[in-house]
C-alpha cells in the first residue's frame, strides 16, 4: 500500500522524541508531523487529514494549552469534520472538559500509552469514515424523494417511483402505512408531479374530527341548516376543486359518511347539508390509513363498495424499521433543520448515539424520528447528540448507550478491576495481564479513584 492508499494522520507534536516514537507506532497510516500551530494548519490545508492528534502544550506556550486550543478552533473551523483527538499534561481534567465543549473528539492524558492511543484514533478513524458515508447518502437522499422524502433505501425508492407513476393518471390512490411514515409527504408529492399541480391540495384528518361533524367538513353546509350555521361554508371536498383531496385515515369514517362519499365518487356532485341542489366537483381522492381495511370490511364497519372506489391503486409504504440505513439518513437531515431553526451549532453525533439510531425499531416511524430529534437538539449540551439526548441509552445496554468518554473510563475500570481480582492484587501482575506498565496502571487506579483493598 502507498502513502496515498494510507489513511492520513496528522500529528501536532513539538517533541522531537515524541515525534519519532508516534510515526514509528503509526505505519499503517500516512503519517504528518508537525510542532506548531502554522505549520499544523498549512498541513490541514494541504492534506484534509480524517483524524488529527493534538498536543495542547505548543510553542510558544509548551508549558501552557493557551496555543493548543487556538490550534483546536482553528483546525474545527476550518474542517469541522476533523476527528481532532487532543493531549496535555496540564490541568487534565479541566483541560479535557474545556477540548470537548470546543468541539474535540477525545482526550487524552500524558503521559502517552501508545497502545491506549491507538485504540482510540483507530476509532476515530471509523466514526470519520461513517459519517462520511453517512453524507454521501445523505446528498443522494436529499435529491432522490419525491414530495421531500428523504431515502436511500431500495424499498422506499420503489415506492416513490410507483407514486410519480401513478401521479399522471387521474385515478384514485390508497397509501397504506403505519402512522408516521410519510403518507401526506407521498400524497403531496403525488399532486406536485400531475396535471392537477396548480389547483389546491387540501388535506383532512378524518380521525381527529368528531363523528357529527365530519360530512360538514367534507361536504360544507348551508346558511340556517343548523343551529349555529350562521353563514354558507364550502366542504374541504369543493375547496379541493380541479385538484387533490387527501383524506388521511379514511377508515375513521363513519358508515352514514361513507354512503355520502361513495355517491359522490359514482357520480362526482355533492349536496351541502341543508341544501337542495347538486354541485358538481372535479377532485382526484387521495387516501391513507393504518388500519387493516379488508378486515373492516368482513367486521361490517366499511363499505366493500366505497373501498373499491378508493383503492383504485394501492401503494403499500414500508415502516422506517424497513428501510436500511434511511434512520441514520432522516436523522442527519433533522439534524439540519433543527439546527438552523433553533440556532443551535451540534456538529453530529456520537458513535453511541448512531448505533443507537441504527439499532432503535423507531416503532413511530419518521414522526418519532422527528420528535426525538428535535428535543435532542433542543436539549443537547454537548458539541454532538449522544443517545441519552435521543433518549435511547436504555435500549442499548451497558456500555454502548453512554458517550464515548464514559464507556472507556467504565471499560477501564472493569478491566482495572478484573485483573486486580485475577491477580490477588499483585499489581505488577495485574499491570502485565493488562499489557501496560505498573506506572500506568498506577496512573489509571488514580484516575479513576479506585481503592485497593
Amino acid at each position: 500500500m502507498t502513502d496515498s492508499d494510507k489513511p492520513k494522520l496528522l500529528i501536532i507534536e513539538d517533541d522531537p522524541g515524541l515525534q519519532r516514537q508516534l510515526r514509528w507506532a503509526y505505519e499503517a497510516h500516512d503519517v504528518i508531523i508537525v510542532g506548531s500551530r502554522v505549520e499544523a494548519i498549512n498541513a490541514l490545508r494541504v492534506h484534509e487529514p480524517a483524524v488529527v492528534t493534538l498536543d495542547l502544550g505548543l510553542p510558544p506556550d509548551p508549558d501552557g494549552t493557551s496555543e493548543g486550543f487556538a490550534t483546536l478552533q482553528e483546525i474545527l473551523k476550518l474542517k469541522p469534520t476533523t476527528k481532532v483527538i487532543v493531549a496535555s499534561g496540564h490541568g487534565a481534567r479541566e483541560s479535557a472538559q474545556r477540548a470537548i465543549a470546543l468541539g474535540a473528539y477525545d482526550f487524552y492524558q500524558k503521559p502517552i500509552d501508545i497502545d491506549h492511543l491507538g485504540l482510540i484514533v483507530g476509532r476515530a478513524f471509523h466514526v470519520a469514515t461513517l459519517e462520511e458515508e453517512n453524507r454521501r447518502l445523505a446528498e443522494v437522499g436529499n435529491t432522490a424523494g419525491l414530495g421531500g422524502i428523504i431515502t436511500g433505501a431500495p424499498a422506499m425508492q420503489k415506492v416513490c417511483q410507483m407514486v410519480e407513476r401513478v401521479a399522471t393518471a387521474d385515478v384514485s390512490v390508497m397509501l397504506l402505512g403505519a402512522s408516521g411514515t410519510g403518507k401526506e409527504l407521498l400524497a403531496k408529492g403525488m399532486h406536485e408531479v400531475s396535471r392537477r399541480a396548480k389547483s389546491a391540495f387540501v388535506a383532512i384528518n378524518c380521525a381527529a374530527i368528531p363523528d357529527n361533524l365530519l360530512e360538514a367538513e367534507l361536504f360544507g353546509y348551508e346558511k340556517g341548516a343548523y343551529t349555529g350555521a350562521i353563514k354558507t361554508t364550502e366542504g374541504k371536498i369543493e375547496l379541493a376543486q380541479k385538484g387533490t383531496l387527501f383524506l388521511d385515515e379514511v377508515g375513521d369514517i363513519p358508515l352514514p359518511v361513507q354512503v355520502k362519499l361513495l355517491r359522490f365518487l359514482q357520480e362526482r356532485v355533492i349536496e351541502r347539508i341543508g341544501g337542495r341542489r347538486t354541485i358538481e366537483v372535479d377532485v382526484r381522492i387521495v387516501c391513507a390509513t393504518h388500519q387493516n381495511l379488508e378486515q373492516m370490511i368482513v367486521e361490517g364497519r366499511f363499505r366493500e363498495d366505497l373501498y373499491y372506489r378508493l383503492a383504485e391503486i394501492v401503494v403499500k409504504i414500508p415502516p422506517l424499521a424497513e428501510r436500511v440505513g434511511d434512520a441514520t439518513l432522516l436523522a442527519h437531515a433533522f439534524l439540519s433543520k433543527f439546527n438552523k431553526t433553533h440556532s443551535r451549532h451540534l456538529k453530529g453525533f456520537t458513535p453511541e448515539a448512531l448505533d443507537a439510531i441504527n439499532r432503535w425499531a423507531w416503532p413511530g416511524n419518521v414522526r418519532e424520528m422527528e420528535n426525538r430529534m428535535k428535543r435532542a437538539v433542543i436539549m443537547s449540551e454537548g458539541p454532538r447528540i449522544n443517545a441519552i439526548d435521543l433518549d435511547l441509552a436504555d435500549q442499548l445496554g451497558e456500555p454502548e448507550m453512554l458517550n464515548l468518554k464514559s464507556v472507556r473510563e467504565e471499560a477501564d475500570r472493569r478491566a482495572i478491576n478484573t485483573s486486580i481480582a485475577r491477580t490477588d492484587g499483585n499489581i505488577s501482575n495485574a499491570a502485565k495481564l493488562l499489557g501496560i506498565s505498573r506506572p500506568t496502571f498506577y496512573d489509571l487506579i488514580k484516575q479513576y479513584n479506585i481503592k485497593l483493598s
